[in-house]
């Protein structure tokens, strides 16, 4: 019977850990939970995760915060789990930590936010790629937000100028990588203002109780779009967890 291996990045909390738990659930899939820290209590429950038949998860550490680490893990997936081969690589660690305007935004703020949320993700593909040309149908995805569209920028009136430049940058990064790899599927997707640690923090920074989506909408609604993704349809594209479409 065919396996299926994810990589997902953030894997021990929220929408990362969400995506998780829900593919361990399917026979005969691999999940690699890039985490930042793997002694972390939260990380380390991962492993002992209910899953079905034939499914499994392994965790490494893959800390935006040391560049290296990204590679490491590939390399530690390949010698010590023998990997062969990537069929979906979820870019999905990111940061969102400054609520403010354009005039009032902190540089560092400007400059922590690239790294982490885009050059971060160049690092993760660029060091998953060979693996992903070994699948037979690969796809690559960037989480991103319907903040980071500049065409539907008056639609999402949000103060978050840091993550949406850092998550406009990440969208450029993924149709980039479409149209440079004629076999691979590559895409952006917007979760929705989900109810994590990081949807609800931002909810209550623009007068919210919480974030409008649950975690189990966001997951569900990604996950079909994860498992219809094609080349001519969903690559190169902004997607969206429902039938939301954004400019980009």
């Amino acid at each position: 019977m065919s396996s299926t291996t994810y990589l997902i990045t953030g894997a021990n909390r929220g929408l990362g850990r969400g995506l998780l738990e829900a593919l361990i659930q399917r026979p005969n899939t691999t999940v690699i939970a890039g985490v930042r820290d793997p002694s972390n209590e939260s990380s380390k429950s991962l492993e002992s995760l209910k899953t079905a038949s034939g499914s499994k998860v392994i965790t490494v550490k893959i800390d935006y915060n040391s560049l290296s680490t990204v590679n490491e893990a590939i390399q530690e997936l390949q010698s010590k789990h023998n990997i062969t081969s990537l069929d979906f690589v979820i870019a999905n660690a990111g940061i969102s930590n400054c609520y403010a305007t354009a005039e009032a935004t902190p540089l560092d703020q400007i400059r922590e936010h690239y790294e982490i949320n885009a050059v971060a993700t160049v690092a993760l593909y660029q060091a998953t790629i060979a693996l992903l040309k070994k699948s037979p149908k690969p796809v690559f995805v960037g989480m991103s937000s319907a903040i980071a569209s500049i065409g539907d920028m008056e639609k999402v009136p949000a103060i978050t100028t840091a993550y949406g430049m850092s998550k406009a940058a990440l969208n450029y990064l993924v149709r980039k990588i479409h149209f440079e790899n004629p076999e691979l599927v590559a895409f952006a997707i917007s979760p929705g203002w989900v109810q994590t640690d990081m949807g609800t923090f931002g909810a209550k920074s623009h007068g919210m109780e919480d974030a409008p989506v649950t975690l189990e909408q966001s997951v569900e609604g990604m996950l079909k779009k994860f498992d219809g993704a094609t080349r001519e349809k969903t690559s190169g594209t902004f997607q969206s967890y429902d039938e939301a479409t954004f400019a980009w």
